[in-house]
């Protein structure tokens, strides 16, 4: 499966990263099959080249683009790549309401039954005149 990714590039404190197509099997740092372009976060202002006519090609063979390059990408003004970037976040609809967290459902929030009461005879220990009972 072919993937756009970053590669990252650049000495270390320093990053620059390459967009490149390549297979997903492949470790990052290894063989891409073509550079697309580049991204330099560490300047003062962050510089972004990439060429978009070749992403599309490549998205159109079946390649899949990271969350990050989807992103550079639709800053770029590529149609389509918020389905690529959906798949990462969650997201509510807007018609469902927000749900609150639900209470335990184990055993311990069911209210506990009394056992049920025996009628049992009562022992009197002393009677009516206050005479033990032999």
């Amino acid at each position: 499966m072919l993937v756009l990714r970053l590669q990252r590039t650049g000495r270390k404190n320093l990053a620059s990263y390459r967009i490149v197509a390549a297979e997903k099997a492949r470790p990052v740092k290894a063989k891409f099959i073509e550079i697309l372009g580049h991204y330099l976060p560490a300047q003062k202002t962050a510089e972004l080249k990439v060429d978009t006519e070749r992403a599309a090609f490549w998205i159109k063979q079946g390649a899949i683009p990271s969350d990050t390059v989807a992103r550079i990408l639709s800053k770029q003004g590529m149609k389509g790549m918020e389905k690529y970037v959906s798949k990462y976040t969650k997201k509510r609809s807007k018609s469902a309401p927000a749900e609150e967290p639900a209470a335990p459902v184990a055993a311990a929030s069911a209210p506990v039954e009394a056992p049920a009461a025996t009628e049992t005879p009562a022992v009197e220990a002393a009677t009516d005149n206050g005479e033990k009972m032999e």
